[in-house]
């Protein structure tokens, strides 16, 4: 065989290599529910984006899952497991933000992308960043500043409460800073583990802390997983202090507890029925057929990561890792939330958020979030944290 035959034979070979991606995800333990619609966003994000080839640039997309049970010990060795042992040539991941931290040194150690997708802690795109991360899911600030532009103005107080631990402190010191520019006042902060079941003393906290406050008076509640902290706090019937509860937005079965809640406001990131786009029209209409539910939170999450895979590999031509961040930097891609871009100081997608009002529908399981507005890219400052 000539070496052009031979060179030739290896571009052949190479070019029907699979195109690898792992998502690494809680599939079991407390973010099971966040997991399992991120794996399904993404191979439904897969299938739009390849108009249903499952194939990119000749090559077949072959997506290897690997559940971390949101323990970041066991995070870390399976990303480490999916670039060096399988072959992953982007990486995907994970539900917990403690688990997406202890992963961002792997991505680094093996010079390979890894698209952060659902955590949200600003230290995955802040201190803790480095150049191999990309971030589809909207950050601590995203959700804070959305959250406080929607509730914050002058002459309302406010006390927080989150759980203890990056998720929910990253969150309120976001929400602190972003609430400072509203005119608003901030009375306390309160964190409770995540395991937490009774909010009987914090509540009380809570309570005392606004009930002698003019004005109107909200507790913001941010919180991941189980615990259902607003039911609680409703059952302590904080409407006798003249105090409303507030908090962002969350999976369909979390808005079955908002409907106690009629008429409350906040911002989120995504609810299935507010952005209008053939994106999201298709993904509602297929999710629906498929299902028989329509997508969820995080359904949207791993659909916007599928799409900024598929859009950097097109754009790169390649999976070479220094390709797809000269490519990503700066990137803009479509998803079901509409128009997202890869900022390139930190390489967070900036996105749309929604500030909401709860509505009561008796036929619908869980509250409806009417849109109040699109809160756009351009009416967010969301502040670079990295520091690089």
């Amino acid at each position: 065989m000539t070496a052009t035959a031979v060179a030739l034979a290896t571009t052949a070979v190479h070019a029907a290599d699979d195109l690898k991606i792992a998502l690494i995800y809680g599939k079991t333990g407390p973010l099971e529910a966040y997991a399992k619609q991120t794996e399904t966003g993404l191979m439904m994000g897969l299938e739009y984006a390849t108009k249903g080839t499952m194939t990119l640039d000749g090559r077949k997309i072959v997506v290897i899952t690997k559940d971390d049970q949101s323990k970041p010990d066991l995070s870390k060795a399976a990303l480490a497991e999916a670039y060096q042992d399988d072959g992953a040539d982007i990486a995907i991941g994970t539900s917990s933000s403690a688990a997406a931290l202890a992963d961002l040194p792997v991505a680094e150690e093996n010079k390979k992308i890894l698209i952060v997708e659902p955590a949200v802690a600003d230290q995955i795109t802040g201190e803790k960043w480095n150049r191999y991360i990309f971030r589809t899911g909207r950050n601590s600030s995203q959700d804070a500043i959305s959250n406080a532009v929607a509730i914050g103005k002058q002459g309302v107080t406010i006390a927080t409460l989150a759980q203890d631990y990056a998720f929910g402190r990253d969150g309120v010191a976001a929400f602190k800073e972003a609430l400072a520019k509203t005119g608003a006042t901030l009375a306390t902060e309160e964190y409770v583990p995540t395991t937490t079941t009774d909010f009987t003393a914090v509540g009380q906290r809570l309570f005392d802390a606004l009930k002698d406050k003019p004005g109107k008076k909200i507790i913001w509640v941010i919180w991941a997983g189980g615990g259902d902290p607003l039911t609680k706090l409703q059952d302590m019937d904080p409407k006798r202090y003249g105090i409303e509860l507030s908090t962002g937005g969350n999976i369909l079965p979390a808005l079955a507890a908002y409907k106690r809640l009629p008429g409350m406001e906040g911002a989120t990131y995504y609810y299935y029925d507010i952005p209008k786009n053939p994106i999201n029209e298709w993904l509602v209409t297929e999710h629906q057929k498929r299902f028989n539910a329509p997508p969820d939170f995080f359904t949207a999450g791993g659909f916007s990561a599928a799409m900024a895979v598929v859009t950097a590999v097109q754009k790169a031509k390649s999976t070479d890792t220094e390709k797809l961040i000269a490519a990503m930097e700066g990137m803009e891609f479509d998803t079901p939330k509409g128009k997202m871009v890869f900022r390139k100081e930190d390489h967070q997608a900036l996105q749309s958020m929604y500030h909401f009002k709860v509505k009561v529908d008796p036929a619908v399981a869980w509250a409806v979030l009417e849109p109040v507005r699109e809160l756009k890219i351009e009416e967010m400052n969301i502040p670079i944290k990295n520091k690089k």
